[in-house]
């Protein structure tokens, strides 16, 4: 769910794991200074999705007016964003490298292939309790 009132935002810079990833991988890019996000939370979010294997987007809204809405613990989302976001401040922004299993596993979603481990940046622009 869209929600209106967010500043859009400078395009992050892509990453691409080296290796397989086998494991949900968790880096804070700027801490944050607000409250932590917990299950039950409203979270108000800015993002950026690419592929792990070769660094092609795939969505976002970083660059865009407008941030995405979702409960975190509702299954809402990825398994790999309910897991990653937990614990990410209000104003912080974080990288998720989310494995095929915590994403969309054996089937394609959208632009993405199946089997496609992701990469996620992130920023928690606002949590409603």
């Amino acid at each position: 769910m869209d929600a209106p009132a967010a500043e859009a935002l400078a395009a992050p810079e892509v990453f691409t794991p080296q290796g397989a990833v086998t494991d949900l991988q968790i880096t804070d890019i700027v801490p944050g200074s607000g409250a932590a996000a917990k299950a039950g939370d409203c979270l108000q979010m800015k993002y950026y999705g690419t592929l792990a294997s070769n660094g092609t987007l795939f969505d976002e809204n970083f660059t865009k007016p407008t941030s995405l809405q979702m409960q975190l613990g509702a299954k809402q989302v990825i398994t790999g964003w309910e897991e990653g976001l937990v614990g990410l401040k209000e104003g912080g922004t974080r990288r998720l490298v989310i494995p095929a299993a915590k994403a969309y596993g054996s089937q394609a979603q959208g632009t993405i292939p199946a089997n496609s481990d992701l990469v996620f940046v992130v920023k928690l622009v606002k949590i409603k309790k």
